[in-house]
């Protein structure tokens, strides 16, 4: 048989062979490190044997898969060290996750982060063990009367619902079985480092009518120095939790009254409106028009648009004078009905439609988090009406518009082609087109891509831009998508230069994505810290004591009438305790005024970024802030609180 590895080499057997075994054959080194194979496309075990020609790939932690397949045996080894300390525990789901894994167990009595280090520590004692990991597959009824036996119920509902030609397999290690579709490790003795991070509540198979179980989250890696680097990174993200920082920083506030529905308090709207002042500005310069379409819509209008079928269960719904509304979840149907209130011809093409509309999508409760996951949002939404030869250059623009965007807050960023759901409307044909003239957009401005089968909209293919954080999270946030769909749903038109009617083709697409998640991915970037331009408040003017009162309030209105988003304490409070006040609420300048300031017409400038710089005339002070502001500069020193 002919082996085809990642590199294009081809080795050839004349016998059927382990991937392990051909790891082993490649290099000895690197089956030390394998952790699972990749055959044709497909991740395996090291352990599956190969018999015929294929590719292969052998996947360490490096790789995704690798990756997966050691966090899911870890998953595996803390479900065993739960059942042999609480062996009344019920076992769910186990999977692993983008950070490391969980485990979702179902027992009377809560867990308490004491239990999770007694975990911990039988975890040790499972991976010392060495216990080689083996995979079986039974027939349905044996299936489920292993689990019974067990008395697993969770497991007995997941089989019970595999379909009926399902191959039904198990892992198995020491004691402990569990049903599993793999892969997994060879051995227990590679999970070396690893820590249980935290405890949550869990519907079963994320159901609010089901029973809330307790999902034991955790995490591991093939070397301690890594592990201890990504709890570092967990601990300062921490400290960085929009939620904790709103609060401090006086931003937004969330509410019983309205779960999901978030509060902006004055400061967080100064921040939203700077954020929105720079959205209109770019797209103006970008060549866009602005418009705003009504929160509730009627629901045939939804029908149209293939809303009502394919995304009913995340919309709020109404009767008015006995018909059926729907409060919009997205703006485009919207977006639409302005396209079609007057003719358009192709000189009019390509229209570029703007709108900050405010959406509403239920989301169940537990999924709710702070501003990143709300039922209420801004998406900063446009819509681009053109013809098919104008597709290409309305993609390119789009994308290097949102590289401007994230550069401007100093993102980086990778980016994902998304192709056709199963859960789609339209003819292959279509998809074909739309899938191919992003892919040629992206090429033609030679941006690498990855390609992630099955998660385009259900109207179209999209281009998806997951910015990378401060500490080194993802976020996906902008999004480009190509539609055919909807121009023909909606049956829009415009007259071409043969003056015969033609389609216009549409792109959805948003920069920031949701303001409400962004501006938490602000937070939690900048640490509180935001540069001038975006800050809440950009000056504080600090009085030494009452004496200089008067002087500091002519410093505060000649700062407020230049447009600048000023305070001015006015406590009879010690200067030093008003200054470590201002760096708390992460104020980029602080004036302090006293009897010299006074005299000189003056102001002592201290800063975020570089403490004392010493004493300055107030024009030039508020020339070079103004220059910072209107120029977005982000000073480079970080707070030197």
């Amino acid at each position: 048989m002919k082996i085809t590895l990642k590199d294009g080499s081809v080795r050839e057997y004349d016998k059927s062979m382990s991937v392990y075994e051909i790891a082993s054959d490649i290099s000895e080194g690197l089956a030390r490190v394998a952790m699972a194979g990749e055959v044709n496309g497909g991740v395996v075990d090291l352990r599956t044997v190969v018999s015929e020609d294929c590719e292969l790939n052998i996947l360490t932690f490096q790789d995704e898969g690798g990756k997966d397949t050691f966090r899911h045996t870890s998953s595996h080894i803390l479900a065993q060290a739960v059942k042999r300390l609480y062996p009344e525990t019920k076992l769910a789901i186990g999977p692993a996750i983008a950070d490391g894994f969980y485990y979702d167990v179902d027992r009377d009595i809560p867990f308490t982060t004491e239990d999770l280090e007694k975990i911990e520590k039988e975890m040790k004692k499972i991976v010392k063990e060495a216990l080689p990991v083996e995979s079986f597959t039974l027939p349905r009824e044996e299936a489920i009367a292993l689990m019974k036996e067990k008395e697993e119920p969770y497991k007995v509902e997941l089989i019970e619902d595999l379909p009926e030609d399902a191959i039904i397999s198990f892992y198995k290690q020491g004691e402990f079985t569990d049903l599993c579709a793999g892969p997994h490790l060879m051995n227990t003795k590679t999970v070396k480092a690893f820590k249980l991070t935290s405890l949550a509540g869990a519907y079963w198979r994320g159901n609010e009518k089901n029973k809330m179980l307790t999902r034991i989250y955790g995490t591991s890696f093939t070397k301690k120095a890594d592990l201890d680097e990504y709890l570092e990174r967990l601990e300062e993200a921490k400290k960085r939790d929009h939620r904790k920082l709103g609060k401090e920083l006086g931003l937004f506030m969330l509410r019983e009254e309205g779960p999901g529905f978030p509060f902006f308090l004055p400061k967080g709207m100064a921040l939203k409106n700077a954020l929105l002042e720079y959205w209109r500005e770019i797209h103006t310069k970008n060549g866009y028009v602005e418009i705003s379409t009504p929160i509730m819509l009627s629901r045939h209008l939804w029908e149209t648009s293939g809303h009502w079928d394919h995304y009913k269960e995340n919309m709020y719904t109404t009767v008015i004078d006995e018909q059926d509304f729907a409060v919009k979840p997205m703006n485009c149907p919207g977006g639409i009905l302005v396209y079609e209130s007057e003719p358009r011809s192709y000189r009019d093409l390509p229209i570029r439609m703007g709108e900050l509309g405010i959406v509403h999508r239920h989301e169940k409760s537990g999924q709710m988090h702070g501003l990143m996951r709300v039922r209420c949002f801004t998406q900063d939404d446009a819509h681009i009406f053109m013809t098919p030869e104008q597709v290409k250059d309305e993609i390119k623009g789009v994308a290097t518009l949102i590289d401007e965007v994230y550069k401007m807050f100093g993102f980086k960023y990778h980016v994902e082609l998304s192709t056709r759901p199963e859960d789609s409307m339209g003819s292959d044909e279509d998809w074909k087109l739309a899938t191919d003239a992003l892919r040629d957009a992206l090429d033609s401005l030679g941006m690498d891509y990855v390609v992630n089968e099955g998660d385009g909209a259900f109207y179209g293919p999209k281009i998806d831009f997951h910015l990378e954080d401060s500490i080194g999270r993802t976020w996906q946030c902008g999004t480009i998508q190509l539609d055919f769909q909807l121009p023909l749903r909606f049956n829009l038109e415009y007259t071409g230069a043969d003056g015969e009617k033609h389609r216009p083709i549409m792109i959805h697409r948003v920069a920031f994505g949701s303001i409400e998640r962004f501006i938490g991915i602000l937070i939690e970037h900048f640490a509180g810290a935001f540069p001038t331009w975006l800050a809440p408040v950009q000056v504080k003017v600090l009085p030494i004591s009452d004496k200089h009162l008067e002087y500091g309030e002519k410093v505060y209105a000649a700062l407020k009438d230049a447009g600048i988003r000023v305070e001015i304490d006015t406590r009879a409070e010690k200067i030093g305790y008003k200054i470590r006040e201002a760096q708390m609420q992460k104020i980029p300048y602080m004036l302090v005024v006293g009897a010299k300031e006074e005299e000189e017409g003056k102001v002592s400038v201290r800063s975020r970024f570089a403490g004392d710089e010493g004493q300055k005339c107030l024009k030039d002070f508020l020339c070079d802030l103004k220059k910072e502001i209107s120029g977005k500069v982000r000073r480079s020193m970080e707070s030197k609180e």
